[in-house]
């Protein structure tokens, strides 16, 4: 791995770095981004989160780690989206139909 691959790569996952601008050759008229962050009952964003991405049919599709921040993003297709957060202070699912471009999503947990 490179010293530049490596810095925007999460510790511990081969995931990217979740905080990380998105990379300049990002077409944002041709690709669709779901981001957003996961927060706890009272506001906190919640680092080390397990986000889930779901197809509309509930199958399985890609998975990351949130940021320090919370932060989560996945590249997707346009369409209906489910997203699932699994967290040490508890679950939460949020819905999106996500088109192209960035969609920002809110994750709640409990």
């Amino acid at each position: 791995m490179t010293a530049q691959t490596a810095s925007t790569v999460a510790a511990g996952c081969a995931a990217p770095d979740q905080a990380a601008p998105l990379p300049l050759s990002v077409d944002l008229e041709k690709e669709t981004v779901i981001t957003g962050i996961v927060q706890a009952a009272g506001g906190d964003p919640v680092a080390g989160a397990y986000v889930r991405l779901l197809d509309r049919t509930g199958e399985f599709t890609a998975e990351v780690v949130t940021s320090p921040a919370g932060q989560f993003r996945f590249f997707a297709a346009p369409g209906t989206w489910q997203l699932r957060a699994l967290s040490r202070f508890g679950n939460g699912d949020a819905t999106v139909t996500a088109d192209r471009g960035v969609n920002e999503v809110s994750l709640a947990v409990a």
